[in-house]
């Protein structure tokens, strides 16, 4: 039996079950609960959650490292840097999956980070808020630093394009109806099995 961990954000925790329903036949180690945050976290506990045995690691990160301040106006991007900055996030992709590579024999996946909607996260009252461009800059940077390190690139983004953003995207603007959730879900599985094909 295969064995695959899913590594990411609160993103990673909605569509997980699907994951686990379509990999019926792989081990699929859950991290349930857990909220694996921005990059930084995600290097600080890598090391906790890989074993030697898994055959693929998917990852996806990036809507914590880019989250700003916000401004009073709902019409003006945030402000103030990114709580990881992107030259930082950059630099914590590489070390994520160089370490992969080093613990594990497995098959990186990266999982492009999704889109977002502005005027629903000032809506819903959020302290921080994400930009599609902060987004577009950040999968930038995620692909060509995945490309680099021989991972592949799982573009979660378009799904949620493809799809219709708007019916997909929750109120607060940055997470998933259960239709946007089990879409990305099923594209991860997907990612999953063609890896190791």
């Amino acid at each position: 039996m295969k064995k695959v961990i899913c590594i990411g954000d609160s993103i990673r925790m909605g569509y997980e079950p699907t994951v686990v329903r379509e990999l019926a036949d792989w081990e699929v180690v859950e991290l349930k609960d857990l909220q694996c945050g921005h990059t930084r976290n995600i290097l600080e506990h890598l090391d906790d959650w890989l074993s030697d045995d898994l055959d693929v690691v998917h990852i996806n990160a990036g809507l914590h490292d880019m989250a700003q301040d916000p401004t009073s106006d709902p019409d003006v991007a945030p402000v103030g840097e990114s709580r990881v900055p992107l030259g930082e996030y950059r630099a914590n992709l590489g070390r994520i999956l160089r370490r992969t590579e080093s613990t594990t024999q497995a098959r990186s996946i990266f999982g492009l980070t999704t889109p977002v909607d502005l005027r629903r996260q000032y809506e819903h009252g959020k302290g921080i808020h994400r930009t599609n461009e902060n987004v577009f800059a950040y999968n930038a940077a995620a692909a060509e630093i995945a490309t680099e390190r021989g991972a592949v690139i799982n573009d979660l983004n378009k799904v949620i394009v493809d799809n219709g953003a708007e019916q997909m995207l929750a109120d607060d603007g940055v997470h998933f109806t259960a239709e946007g959730s089990a879409a990305l879900g099923s594209k991860v599985a997907g990612a999953i099995r063609e890896a190791v094909a």
